[in-house]
């Protein structure tokens, strides 16, 4: 979305997911991204004078939103329920104070149950992540991974799945902000999505995902920095919400 003018702000997003499964062996790949900036008027009546001059006002161009994220996955399934994986990932949000966290993961799946219209799927490993915070030191992360994933066939033209990850530090970390306990430092990410066919080729689906951290990276510097020693976090918790028609043209 782009708009000029008055009102001028840029909006992009995009996302890809693929998976695909060979006898014992599933390999996932999912990549997106978004990108949001407005310019807008900001007023200062620097004069006190109770109303604005010509010299009081300005457009202030700024950066809202900045993300970019991918991951890759190997499951090596033992069994029909049980599977091996393996898993490489990177993500920059630097509105969040992130510059750049990358990192991988192991540990065991499992699928717990299985019906005709319902699948949880519970996981366990361990998580390693470097963080390199725009502001401050980069620091590693090695933490306990837990999971669990569920999938409903609502109806034969709808369905719907959550999940929830949990990953806690079992090292001290020494952060820009501030040093952090074993387990201080817990992330969780939630998903939920519905799906519903509206016509033979056309379907909705809504999508919200959070993610919790506890120890956030420093806030990023406006225009003007911050005082000396003073280093704000940025927000613990992010949403994202989406509502998708999606059409089929095969």
């Amino acid at each position: 979305i782009l708009t000029t003018g008055n009102a001028r702000t840029t909006t992009l997003s995009a996302g890809a997911k693929a998976s695909r499964k060979a006898g014992n062996n599933k390999f996932q790949l999912e990549v997106g991204g978004a990108f949001a900036r407005s310019s807008l008027f900001i007023a200062n009546d620097a004069d006190a004078s109770g109303d604005i001059d010509a010299t009081e006002y300005e457009r202030l161009s700024q950066t809202t939103a900045r993300t970019l994220e991918g991951k890759a996955r190997y499951d090596r399934f033992l069994s029909e329920k049980d599977a091996l994986y393996v898993s490489a990932q990177g993500l920059t949000n630097k509105p969040a104070g992130k510059e750049f966290l990358g990192g991988g993961q192991a540990g065991y799946s499992r699928t717990a149950f299985t019906s005709d219209k319902h699948t949880l799927v519970v996981e366990a490993g361990y998580d390693y992540s470097y963080e390199n915070p725009v502001t401050g030191d980069g620091f590693s992360n090695h933490s306990l991974r837990g999971f669990a994933g569920y999938e409903s066939k609502l109806t034969k033209d709808s369905g719907f799945d959550a999940s929830v990850e949990g990953l806690f530090n079992v090292n001290e970390l020494d952060t820009p902000t501030g040093p952090a306990d074993r387990f201080e430092d817990a992330r969780i990410n939630t998903q939920l999505a519905l799906t519903t066919k509206l016509f033979d080729d056309i379907s909705f689906r809504f999508r919200f995902a959070a993610r919790y951290d506890n120890v956030p990276s420093p806030l990023p510097a406006f225009s003007s920095p911050f005082a000396a020693g003073y280093v704000p976090e940025a927000q613990k918790l992010d949403t994202k919400t989406e509502a998708t028609l999606i059409i089929n043209f095969l």
